[in-house]
């Protein structure tokens, strides 16, 4: 009995507490306006800008300009009295190749190519080849060169049996292939967030069927007719290859407002504000993703700014993270949740925002422009639900959509924004979004699209939930267990 009584004690608290609004909260909340929203996003989202590609000069121009904009509004730096916190990347650029049969040397490009990431510096001779006709689980191959011949020419096996391959640990695995001149051969490679692996993985070269008509000799036709049963054949195979690893870096943006009485324990605001760059010479402008997301963070970051210095600051001190990386694989929220500024087991929740300019049109029962989805606030905390819910009847009354929160989605949006890599450490979280467009990295993602008055509200409820979370008695409760399937 008296467990119930506590129980709807607390309850009722929660409930009183939270249909109370708090006018210092409504005033600074009209800081936040669409003009502001717009001003900052026809810089963000600019040409000059680049499509903000992690790595590249427009990214960096674009963390200049969001540590322009913290100190211009009075945010510290949060990583040890520096705005940026900096992480690796690597590059890889091949400076030779050579594939020789039997003394034969076939050239990079026209008769082969290779996986750059899959390349070590090394020079290796093999007497004998194994021919697969098929992945299985029996066949000695540890150490040893494998041969595949693609089924139709171009036809290779299914990712899990090559992965299988992998795992059984070969010298190199030859893929023969009859379009090898009609792909590129990239001698420099895309960067990459890791150098260090847990195992290394086989050499992987896609052959010319005229080198594998060489290393197979007479048995090639009946290999090309998918006919050939497994077997070792005798050649002589030498794979030479030289690569130059550059290392780079990216960087996150980090401000702060320091709390007060609880100042020890913290609050997330982030969103990423890198982009994809430029493809094919086209310009992506990136501004619903995530432009928008991003000039939020600033936004509300001046909001809480004007309230501290009015006396007004929050309990809990708030980090305000932009990330980048995050269209890579979400590296850049990776390298803060693997080495966090301050503690993840004193931050109560992060609040990411990934797209948040744009209506649904592929709604026709709801009012698009008062519509916005949120996902994840149901995994790790049972009271964030409604208490997300609870602020925004307040204060927005906004429609809250959980449909892409349905762990059966086929988008697993949950899994692919930053506020995972947090919630995979225990973090609750909540993930605002808008929906996927038709625009979504193309070049036609661009500021005109926007719509402001939505984004004024969406980033107002992202406000108002920061302020409750940062200035409410208790971190959130974290009495969910924690699920972290793979990505």
């Amino acid at each position: 009995m008296r467990t119930f009584l506590l129980a709807a004690l607390s309850l009722l608290a929660f409930s009183v507490s939270a249909q109370k609004k708090n006018k210092t909260a409504e005033q600074f909340s009209k800081t936040i306006t669409e003009n502001d929203l717009k001003t900052h996003l026809y810089i963000l989202a600019g040409p000059e800008m680049e499509g903000r590609e992690t790595g590249t000069a427009g990214q960096r121009k674009a963390a200049e300009y969001l540590k322009q904009q913290f100190q211009r509004i009075g945010i510290a730096p949060a990583n040890n009295g520096n705005y940026e916190q900096f992480y690796p990347l690597y590059k890889d650029t091949l400076k030779d190749a050579t594939v020789a049969v039997s003394g034969k040397k076939f050239e990079f490009g026209k008769d082969f190519s290779a996986a750059l990431n899959s390349i070590i510096t090394s020079q290796q001779f093999f007497s004998e080849v194994v021919y697969m006709s098929k992945v299985d689980t029996t066949t000695d191959i540890r150490g040893k060169a494998v041969v595949i011949v693609a089924k139709n020419g171009t036809q290779l096996p299914a990712f899990n049996d090559i992965n299988k391959l992998y795992s059984r640990q070969p010298a190199a695995i030859l893929f023969v292939v009859n379009n090898i001149d009609k792909q590129p051969s990239p001698r420099a490679g895309r960067l990459t967030f890791s150098l260090y692996r847990s195992r290394q993985t086989p050499l992987v070269v896609r052959v010319s069927e005229a080198v594998g008509e060489t290393l197979l000799k007479g048995d090639f036709a009946t290999a090309k007719a998918q006919t050939l049963e497994t077997k070792t054949v005798a050649t002589e195979l030498m794979l030479d290859f030289r690569k130059e690893t550059e290392i780079t870096q990216a960087s996150n943006v980090l401000g702060m407002i320091e709390g007060t009485d609880k100042k020890d324990e913290w609050i997330i605001i982030s969103a990423h504000y890198d982009h994809v760059g430029i493809i094919n010479g086209k310009l992506h402008p990136g501004a619903d993703d995530d432009g928008s997301g991003t000039v939020g963070v600033l936004e509300v970051a001046e909001a809480f700014a004007k309230a501290k210095a009015a006396g007004k600051g929050p309990r809990r001190s708030i980090l305000f993270l932009a990330v980048s990386g995050e269209e890579k694989g979400l590296w850049g929220s990776a390298y803060y949740a693997d080495h966090p500024v301050f503690p993840l087991e004193k931050t109560s929740i992060d609040i990411n925002i990934d797209m948040i300019g744009r209506k649904d049109d592929n709604i026709k029962s709801l009012d698009t422009n008062n519509h916005v989805y949120l996902i994840g606030d149901d995994k790790l905390s049972s009271e964030l639900p409604r208490f997300v819910d609870s602020i925004n009847n307040m204060y927005i009354k906004i429609i809250t959509d959980r449909k892409y929160n349905d762990p059966k989605d086929p988008n697993r949006l949950y899994y692919r924004s930053d506020h995972y890599n947090f919630a995979a450490k225990g973090v609750p979280i909540v993930f605002f979004f808008d929906g996927i467009h038709k625009d979504y990295h193309k070049p036609s993602d661009t500021p005109d699209k926007i719509n402001y008055d939505l984004h004024e509200k969406r980033t107002r409820l992202v406000f108002f939930l920061a302020w409750d979370a940062a200035n409410r008695n208790n971190m959130f409760v974290r009495d969910i267990p924690l699920n972290v399937p793979p990505r």
